[in-house]
C-alpha cells in the first residue's frame, strides 16, 4: 500500500493543509485515513485534506512526501482524478 502526501502549502480555515492521494484506488486512501483516524468529512473529491499538524503523523504512518504537481501526476496516471465541478458519488 503506498499513499502520498504534498507539503502543507495549501491555506485555509486559517491554517495550512496537505493533500494524500493514492495511486492505486480509493478503498486503499480511505483504509490509510481510517488508520490515522482521519474523518470520512476530509475527503473531498479525490483526496484527504490533511492539516499540517497531522503531516507528521502521515508520513510516520507510511505516506510517501511528495510536491504538490506529483499528486495531481499520480491522480492523473491512476485514472481516480475528480477535478472540482464534475458531479461524482462518494465512495
Amino acid at each position: 500500500m503506498t499513499v502520498y502526501i504534498d507539503p502543507p502549502d495549501w491555506p485555509g480555515h486559517g491554517r495550512m493543509w496537505s493533500h494524500l492521494v493514492s495511486d492505486v484506488s480509493y478503498d486503499e486512501l480511505h483504509c490509510f485515513a481510517a488508520a490515522l483516524g482521519l474523518p470520512r468529512r476530509a475527503f473531498e473529491r479525490d483526496h484527504y485534506d490533511i492539516p499540517s499538524h497531522r503531516y507528521a503523523d502521515a508520513v510516520a504512518a507510511g505516506a510517501v512526501e511528495v510536491r504538490s504537481r506529483e499528486v495531481v501526476r499520480l491522480l492523473h496516471e491512476a485514472g481516480l482524478r475528480r477535478p472540482k465541478g464534475r458531479q461524482v458519488r462518494r465512495t
